[in-house]
């Protein structure tokens, strides 16, 4: 009767452990169509895109001189090139970075870090998966109501042409 007990207790163990309720580890990243090595990124990248794009770092508020362009045109990675963002979805948040209201339809992958204590939506490249910024939910609420609040040295802008 003991080992009947004890097999049941292994198998509802292991019925509740199933691979949907496994969280994805730091090892597991997603593939994207850029790869690089670290010394690679780091030879390509100053050392303030390389902080904020491959170790998700924060720029400092009101640091970007991408702020105040408002001229009709695209902001790309600043890793390599893919276009994640055009200047007529751009809006003035005071948060201090550029911050926009959507991304280009297939630019940015998304996902979550908890790095703060909380969930929060975070944005990278799709090409090349750096780390652009992050999602919240009060941007204008007569578009999108979200507010994509991107890093500066993230991107790069190249005017209409």
């Amino acid at each position: 009767m003991k080992q009947l007990i004890t097999l049941a207790i292994i198998a509802l163990f292991f019925s509740c452990n199933s691979n949907a309720q496994k969280k994805a580890t730091s090892e597991e990243q997603e593939e994207f169509e850029i790869t690089k090595t670290e010394d690679e990124w780091k030879a390509e990248l100053s050392s303030a895109e390389y902080d904020v794009l491959r170790r998700e770092g924060t720029e400092r508020p009101f640091s970007s001189e991408l702020l105040d362009i408002h001229e009709p045109g695209t902001f790309v990675c600043a890793a390599c090139g893919k276009e994640v963002y055009k200047t007529e979805n751009k809006f003035e948040s005071g948060t201090g970075w550029p911050s926009f209201d959507r991304a280009i339809d297939g630019g940015v992958a998304y996902g979550s870090d908890s790095k703060l204590g909380y969930q929060r939506d975070e944005v990278h490249c799709a090409r090349c998966g750096g780390h652009l910024g992050h999602v919240f939910n009060d941007g204008p609420k007569e578009t999108t109501g979200k507010r994509h609040c991107i890093n500066g040295v993230a991107l790069k802008f190249k005017p209409a042409k």
